[in-house]
């Protein structure tokens, strides 16, 4: 078969600019006036995280390599350059925070106030008002702050990464000093920023930056104010953690999370107040490019934003009001029969495999899955990776109490997960304490793979109970994000599950995988072979197709691949939730893919893949998406799903309803621009999260009318779970 093909720059899409367009359509969340008020609010604070982390590891790394502090990378499929894709960068970026303040100056502040909370200024303020922000400033605030002055004597202070700050431009009106006088005061993180007035539940706040602004004359005695603005700094947090000749891992994060505060500023944000005075002294101290010249156009890392600065302190607000029509719904999520803390979930699992989907079905089963292995006197072993958790994890409680408690527990903790490095150095130093094994992984590369593993003294055999997943051991994410999980206790999975273990803590190889795919081994090879299949199917007239469910595509080979199973006439439906670098619609190239992102209440962090049709298909969960890190540089897992019961309802009831999803989809246009999906001719509107969410609840409600109701338990029980689980 010819695998060559000669693929363009232009068929492909900017990694990049693609992942701006995702957040573009977080921000079109914030502005449908369809969504309730405080998710919009709080989608414009997601907006602004998401540039946050973009900015410190993606914009950082591009810097890097455009300025000459690394080595420049292989040039991207799309051929765009290092510089020119800052350039696009800052050209979009500044549209779309353009158009998040209009959003929060023009739309949300006065339907907030329509709704009776309002964010006053100091300007607002009435006597009674401006008696409590001074008892405020007195008691809570002025103990706290630190007003620094910068002069040759004290020198500047280095700005924390996203710190927000207020500097002004003094002037000595009496005692000692210079005449004029650059000084800053940082914003206490310790301090919220939406500060409450009136009487309780009055929603009636001020920001904590109006306050100080207000204070400055008493922070700064004997100086009058003569300009003053606020700023923030966004610095190059893709550090390096990996070092290989490091002798202990964690002491090496450790030390070089301390160093995270002291690197490059990546962007300035300032508002629009900062005259050019206050922003040259800034601008000159963090070495940043203001009038770089770039393809005939200019390049700046400042950015001057109207209002508001840092908008991920929303997210305060979206717990402010106790007014419940202005949040969406709450939902609980279902309690699978056979999973439930009374049930006794090891001979439930051990009688058939249980899919999970959360958050509509609860994620309780798996923490009560290591909490009750941790207390079972039968359990002899644990085995876990973890690569995000919660701040106060069940999960590693039980662990710890695992250990405690005689048994054999090995916890695999990957230092590495991006911005939870510190949080994870935390628990783990509590694990070993307790007595848990732990392991950190690999020096050059991280552990994204979920998996559990309980192993079990029954009678005279011994039995493993394995559980794989496609998000991580986290129960407060798990009430966000979109996930699957698969529990089961076949032997060819165990001794899977075991060899990979093995290999983690161990470097043990040479197994020969019978149900799992695994990075960097073969999953690339694999996940390529399998589309090549389709495509050959095709080519012989035979029925082909293939669904992929992830969150970026970005992998060149794995796309020129799909591109050619489309020329072989394969359909191929992708929903790809963030960046996207396949191009479809192309005349004779992606003709047959059609590619959709689906932004709603919940974050899509499933991954599902389906080769095949009818009898022939086989389906696939994974923790990996189709990117180059996720092949070569993580330890991934891709697990099949066998059990017909299973497929089917993957198949069959959750996929169709993501892509017949006509509000809040978008089809990804041949010009990488997204169009928003709609029923046309009278078509119904289907919404694929609520229509989940009315199928658990309806599961929740037969589960539990099949228990009232049956005269006969067990097989009414029984036969309910078939259905439902």
């Amino acid at each position: 078969m010819n695998t060559t093909h000669n693929f363009q720059p232009e068929h492909f899409i900017n990694r990049e600019l693609s992942w701006l367009e995702f957040n573009a359509r977080v921000l079109e969340e914030a502005q449908d006036e369809s969504n309730p008020l405080l998710e919009r609010v709080k989608f414009l604070s997601i907006f602004s995280s998401n540039l946050d982390e973009f900015f410190m590891v993606r914009v950082a790394g591009l810097r890097e390599q455009a300025f000459g502090r690394v080595a420049a990378q292989d040039v991207p499929a799309d051929g765009l350059r290092p510089l020119s894709q800052l350039l696009k960068i800052s050209q979009r970026t500044r549209r779309l925070v353009k158009e998040q303040y209009a959003c929060f100056n023009e739309a949300i502040l006065p339907a907030l106030a329509a709704e009776e909370i309002h964010i006053l200024t100091a300007q607002d303020l009435d006597k009674s008002q401006k008696k409590q922000v001074n008892e405020f400033f007195r008691q809570r605030a002025f103990p706290i702050l630190t007003p620094m002055a910068i002069d040759p004597s004290h020198p500047s202070p280095r700005f924390h990464n996203l710190g927000l700050y207020l500097v002004a431009l003094l002037q000595r009106t009496s005692g000692l000093g210079p005449t004029d006088l650059f000084a800053v005061v940082q914003l206490p993180q310790v301090l919220p920023r939406f500060i409450p007035l009136g009487s309780p539940g009055e929603n009636t706040y001020i920001l904590l930056e109006e306050i100080l602004t207000l204070k400055l004359p008493e922070l700064f005695g004997g100086y009058e104010i003569a300009h003053h603005a606020s700023f923030r700094v966004t610095r190059d947090m893709d550090v390096d953690l990996l070092e290989r000749e490091a002798d202990d891992m964690l002491q090496a994060i450790e030390q070089r999370l301390r160093k995270r505060q002291h690197l490059e500023a990546v962007r300035l944000e300032v508002d629009t107040r900062m005259n050019r005075d206050l922003l040259g002294m800034i601008v000159e101290e963090e070495s940043l490019h203001t009038k770089l010249e770039v393809d005939g156009e200019k390049y700046s890392e400042i950015y001057r934003v109207d209002g508001l600065l840092d908008m991920t302190c929303l997210m305060e607000m979206t717990q402010l009001s106790d007014k419940e029509h202005l949040s969406s719904k709450p939902f609980v999520p279902r309690q699978p029969l056979g999973l439930r803390p009374k049930d006794d979930m090891f001979a439930e699992i051990a009688d058939r495999d249980v899919l999970l989907h959360h958050p509509y079905d609860s994620f309780d089963p798996v923490v009560h899955f290591i909490e009750t292995a941790a207390d079972d006197d039968k359990v002899l072993a644990i085995k876990q990776t973890l690569y995000r958790t919660s701040g106060d994890s069940p999960i590693v409680r039980a662990l710890m109490k695992a250990a405690e408690n005689g048994k054999h527990v090995t916890a695999l903790v990957e230092l590495k997960a991006r911005f939870d490095e510190a949080n994870n150095i935390v628990w783990a130093r509590q694990m070993e304490l307790a007595g848990v094994h732990v392991v950190y992984g690999f020096m050059d590369m991280k552990t994204h793979s979920k998996l559990a593993m309980v192993v079990r003294q029954e009678g005279k055999k011994v039995r493993r109970y394995v559980h794989f997943g496609t998000g991580n051991y986290n129960p407060s994410t798990a009430k966000l994000y979109t996930d699957l999980g698969l529990f089961t206790s076949d032997k060819n999975f165990a001794d899977d599950a075991t060899a990979l273990f093995n290999f983690l803590t161990g470097y043990s190889q040479g197994h020969e995988w019978t149900k799992l795919v695994v990075a960097p081994q073969n999953l690339r090879r694999r996940t390529i072979a399998l589309i090549h299949e389709q495509a050959e199917r095709a080519r012989e007239g035979k029925k082909s197709r293939i669904f992929a469910k992830l969150n970026s595509l970005v992998d060149q080979e794995t796309i020129e691949a799909l591109y050619a199973a489309s020329q072989a006439g394969v359909p191929i439906e992708l929903v790809v939730r963030g960046i996207c670098c396949l191009r479809p619609g192309l005349p004779g190239i992606s003709e047959n893919i059609d590619v959709r992102s689906i932004v709603d209440r919940f974050l899509e962090h499933s991954r599902i893949f389906i080769f095949g049709e009818g009898t022939k298909r086989q389906v696939f969960l994974s923790s990996a998406d189709w990117m180059p890190r996720n092949f070569e540089r993580r330890v991934e897992v891709m697990f099949p799903i066998e059990d017909a019961d299973l497929k089917h309802r993957i198949c069959n009831e959750i996929v169709p309803l993501y892509l017949n999803d006509n509000t809040r989809a978008r089809i990804l246009q041949t010009d990488g621009t997204y169009v928003r999906a709609k029923a046309w001719n009278g078509e119904s509107e289907h919404r694929a999260q609520q229509e989940l969410l009315e199928v658990a609840r309806a599961c929740d409600a037969l589960q539990s009318f099949s228990l009232v109701e049956s005269p006969n338990g067990k097989a009414s029980e029984k036969r309910s779970r078939s259905k439902t689980s």
